[in-house]
């Protein structure tokens, strides 16, 4: 368990683009860029064995630097292999989001920033409850727009996930574009968040009925 005194004031950034981390969410990564690599290496030599997944704003033109959102989330490197090529496959668990202060000029490869996480305290503490979760409008919900997507699911499982481990899941790991998935990681509380699912979800499903009715 991390208290805010085990966060540290610089992290390394690895900024990605659609992939979000949400505290105590999980989420696989594949390293193979050498800059990143080297970001692995160093951070596993620290105690904490944090990385700051980050969204760039926008694409960057060749040989620059990505303009970042602000605001981001720390994981800890909980496992970790290495291929044969020398990539790595590793989890990160979310531990804590933080906001950018400013992006530090040094020798890395890598981005790395000075991390204000007091806006994100409470993402220390335990499991965060949802006290208007319907889960049956909820699922009824996301069943639409998983037909609607293609996408199947286990949904024995959703319907016996604690209400934070389904929202956040669902939170990373649907095909929303990176802004929507900006603002689910930056949603204060969880009923913040589900209700901005809910939002994304019925707004694609009301766009794929406009789409049909143009046709």
């Amino acid at each position: 368990m991390f208290s805010p005194a085990d966060l540290p004031d610089t992290i390394p950034l690895f900024a990605l683009p659609g992939a979000v981390l949400l505290p105590r969410g999980r989420l696989p990564l594949h390293i193979f860029e050498p800059r990143y690599l080297t970001m692995l290496d160093d951070a596993l030599k620290t105690n904490h064995r944090l990385i700051g997944m980050i969204q760039p704003q926008e694409p960057s033109s060749e040989g620059t630097e990505p303009q970042l959102h602000a605001i981001g989330c720390a994981g800890r490197i909980m496992s970790f292999s290495e291929t044969d090529d020398g990539r790595y496959m590793i989890t990160l668990k979310g531990i804590s989001r933080f906001r950018i202060k400013g992006q530090i000029s040094s020798f890395t490869p890598y981005l790395r920033a000075d991390a204000d996480w007091s806006e994100f305290e409470g993402d220390l503490g335990g499991i965060e409850k949802d006290p208007a979760f319907d889960r049956a409008s909820f699922l009824s919900l996301l069943h639409r727009y998983f037909e609607f997507e293609g996408l199947d699911a286990d949904w024995d499982s959703m319907r016996d996930a604690e209400e934070e481990l389904l929202i956040n899941s669902l939170s990373m790991l649907s095909p929303f574009d990176p802004k929507d998935k900006q603002a689910l990681l930056e949603a204060r509380t969880l009923t913040e968040r589900r209700e901005t699912l809910e939002t994304l979800m019925d707004f694609a499903l009301r766009s794929g009925n406009d789409d049909e009715v143009m046709q």
